[in-house]
């Protein structure tokens, strides 16, 4: 499939006390068109900066120190403000974890659909609203006529989640961001939103970035999956191949704390617990030596401690490059930085392969 978006080498950084502090760290990954890339990871690993980033829209002091942010082959960081603006919603929209925060109450719900409408695809006030409750209709919101004209708190949290999806769609978008678009609805509601974005992705061919802390959801959703930890991307495959055999410990890590049917009980008197990582995510600004996840890690060995593992294709002596990562997915190649699967000088480890998830 051809290359919507491409993220080559993306450094994101806030000041620090001493130097500064860097929420995305060499972040490289692909979006191919009509396809969802899953971007998964702990509170704190910098899922959504790098997905704000995308749009430049990190919030100050942050800025994007560098790095490419190639769409259809245009890099959106040689763009002017203006011309930003001109790809916000119309070309890539963003879909936010929060509704409730994102939308303003002292508004309609249609008049803030409406309001890309009138920007981007110029149309007059009223054809705007009225496309504003075809929309809301799209959503499958009841009643959509009576609703566009409706407050943000006269609506249910699964309600403004769709309003949410409405506007993300309103100027018929290539790419939708999506950042934790689930996380603040019970399961029931958030079945219904997931089973909406697919047969909305299908039905419109949109290409979609879903971002998330529950694999759940990107098994449910996902083509391909990048796993962040500290701001880097420690591995990236293919959906069904990464939930079939994770090659980095972080990776396998969250796959064993992930709820399956029957593990919240066993035979006895007491359920059985999930497994943990043990720790947390690592302070940003004090981030310890080598690989960031060599503290939590059971499978820690001395280079873990000393060096900082490039992400490398599973199997080959290739470093991963900067400005190669539409060429790897392309390829489909699934790729590591972990010192388990290669040695300091870059050769393959010969080492059993890792343990599936089952």
């Amino acid at each position: 499939m051809p290359t919507l978006l491409a993220v080559e080498d993306l450094i994101v950084e806030f000041p620090g006390a001493v130097r500064p502090v860097r929420a995305a760290d060499r972040v490289s990954f692909a979006v191919e068109e009509g396809r969802t890339l899953g971007l998964v990871g702990e509170s704190g690993c910098g899922k959504s900066v790098t997905a704000l980033s995308l749009l430049r829209l990190v919030p100050e002091p942050g800025r994007i120190a560098s790095g490419r942010i190639l769409f259809r082959g245009r890099d959106l960081m040689a763009l002017s403000e203006r011309q930003m603006c001109a790809v916000r919603g119309r070309e890539i929209s963003f879909v936010f974890q929060e509704p409730a925060a994102a939308l303003n109450p002292v508004l309609t719900v249609g008049t803030q659909i409406a309001e890309g409408l009138v920007v981007h695809r110029l149309m007059k006030k009223k054809e705007a609203l009225a496309e504003a409750a075809r929309l809301l209709a799209r959503v499958r919101i009841p009643d959509p006529e009576r609703r566009v004209h409706e407050y943000p708190h006269q609506l249910s949290g699964g309600m403004l989640q769709r309003v949410m999806i409405a506007i993300a769609l309103a100027c018929r978008p290539a790419l939708v961001i999506a950042d934790e678009p689930t996380t603040a609805l019970d399961v029931t509601i958030q079945a219904e939103i997931l089973a909406l974005l697919r047969r909305l992705r299908d039905e419109l061919g949109l290409s979609l970035l879903l971002i998330s802390h529950n694999l759940g959801v990107i098994a449910e959703m996902a083509d391909r999956v990048a796993v962040m930890y500290a701001g880097r991307i420690v591995e990236e495959a293919a959906a069904k191949e990464l939930f079939r055999a994770p090659a980095h410990p972080y990776t396998r890590g969250l796959l064993r704390a992930m709820p399956r049917p029957g593990s919240s009980a066993a035979p006895g008197p007491r359920p059985r617990r999930l497994p943990a990582i043990e720790g947390a995510v690592p302070d940003l600004a004090r981030l310890p030596s080598g690989c960031a996840f060599h503290p939590r890690c059971p499978e820690v060995m001395p280079e873990c401690r000393e060096a900082v593992p490039a992400l490398r294709p599973l199997g080959t002596e290739a470093v991963v490059p900067a400005g190669s990562a539409t060429a790897v997915n392309a390829a489909g190649a699934p790729s590591v930085a972990c010192w388990l699967h290669h040695d300091v000088s870059g050769r393959p480890r010969t080492r059993p392969a890792a343990e599936g998830m089952r």
